[in-house]
């Protein structure tokens, strides 16, 4: 069945042997979760042809909703558009299809086509045939003082009343709502349309699914599909850092980051305590930022056997943390055996890729296959296919790259004015902090 409903586990298992198990019953159907919910009795505008509206009561969205809550964040580039409306994070869907927002209600009545990946509008299916998928698009507006939110939606000729079209209303689908909730095996499922939020290093890193700063957590043989901006998170928790260089200005970026290593060190960032999670045999795609994110809660950890693709191709927004994969401190984890393509960059290893495999992935197809920023190594890319255009952006030092086949162009950058972390081997205690020389690599045998 369809379950629509945030999953919040409240105990996690004992032991990799003392797991708690979530999954299918065996032999039925795929169970589905969902972050959005089912919304009827539109009304057609009789000026504006395919255009219709419907009032909904803001008790709907509980404590959290998505259309009031503009998209905000550090290293957030787009949009932010000077004194232009803010872009929120929920979203309309007609038969699973997810819509653009306009920030105003005339961009609902006369959509233009928007520049958008031309293999995103063809690839994508689209809820009529011969219609431009950027003209699908909604505009929300919300009255907190009658309570309600009034959404604006064109469909282009469907009658939504008729077909099935859903609203966002929760960030995630299977998420603990506290820390350490360890051991947990999540399987087989089909996970959609929960909001999430954009998820830089330097705050919380919602996800669709995510173990929320525990460890030892198994994501396995699930589609994950359509989350607003990232399917999985491996990521950080919140009282190591929350936006406060979008916040305040008062420091960098970069330096709230270096701060959110040494916090999250003090709260308990070590091996068999936070990451050593096992992410394998997804299928995941359609999500605006990443497929799988993560910062520190993705050390120590294995992603293999995961379909990534079509991620970040709807360009809503734009800004420093969009991939297919993208992590930070990801201390001895291997990445292997996955099939990652049509995304705007297939996979970002940032800041301490150190310990790490890269081995035996698939890379095509996408604007970028790998970029590796402001990292000191070793870290080892063995044994990969870079087929798209760019194989490599290289903004670190350390690295060796074995046995791949690679088709694509190399860009090698020096970083002299960000100074970053290394660790003692296989720990997450910093040994010290360098600048990218560039160098110090080995290729052989590609």
């Amino acid at each position: 069945g369809v379950y629509r409903e945030q999953v919040d586990p409240k105990r996690g298992g004992l032991s990799e042997h003392e797991r708690i198990t979530y999954c299918g019953a065996e032999g039925e159907a795929r169970p589905v979760i969902k972050g959005s919910e089912c919304v009827q009795g539109w009304t057609e505008l009789a000026d504006h042809p395919h255009v219709w509206t419907v009032v909904l009561d803001n008790t709907m969205f509980g404590d959290f909703n998505p259309f009031a809550t503009p998209i905000f964040g550090d290293w957030l580039e787009m949009p932010k558009f000077g004194e232009d409306p803010d872009k929120h994070l929920g979203d309309v869907y007609l038969n699973g299809v997810s819509f653009f927002e306009s920030t105003t209600l005339e961009g609902v009545y006369d959509p233009q086509p928007r520049d958008t990946d031309e293999d995103f509008v063809l690839k994508i299916p689209c809820p009529v045939p011969d219609v431009d998928r950027t003209r699908y698009v909604w505009h929300a507006e919300v009255d907190e003082n009658a309570g309600t939110t009034t959404i604006w939606a064109n469909f282009q000729g469907a009658d939504p009343n008729e077909e099935l079209v859903e609203v966002s209303v929760r960030r995630t689908c299977f998420f603990p709502a506290r820390n350490h909730v360890n051991y947990i095996t999540v399987r087989g499922f089909e996970m959609a349309q929960a909001t999430g939020d954009w998820a830089p290093p330097t705050s919380q890193q919602w996800g669709m699914i995510g173990p929320n700063w525990s460890y030892g957590w198994i994501i396995e043989d699930n589609v994950l599909h359509d989350a607003k901006f990232s399917a999985v998170s491996l990521g950080k928790e919140i009282s190591s850092g929350d936006n406060e260089w979008a916040k305040t200005e008062r420091k960098t970026g970069h330096q709230y980051q270096l701060e959110a290593v040494f916090k999250a060190r003090r709260i308990g960032w070590e091996k068999g305590l936070i990451g050593g999670h096992i992410v394998r045999n997804n299928d995941i795609y359609e999500c605006g930022q990443n497929a799988i994110v993560g910062h520190m809660g993705s050390a120590f950890c294995r992603i293999e056997h995961n379909h990534v693709h079509h991620i970040a191709l709807k360009r809503e927004f734009f800004g420093w943390e969009v991939a297919g994969i993208k992590f930070h401190a990801a201390l001895d984890t291997v990445i292997a055996n996955n099939n990652i393509h049509d995304c705007s960059l297939g996979m970002w290893m940032d800041w301490q890729t150190q310990g790490t495999r890269i081995t035996r992935n698939v890379f095509h197809d996408n604007v970028r296959d790998l970029m590796i920023e402001v990292s000191h190594g070793p870290y080892l890319v063995d044994n990969n296919v870079f087929a798209s255009p760019v194989m490599f952006q290289n903004w670190s030092q350390g690295g060796a790259f074995v046995n791949n086949l690679i088709c694509g162009g190399i860009e090698p950058h020096t970083v002299p004015d960000r100074s970053t972390p290394y660790h003692y081997p296989h720990t997450t205690e910093v040994a010290g902090c360098a600048v990218v020389s560039g160098g110090d690599e080995r290729w052989l045998n590609n």
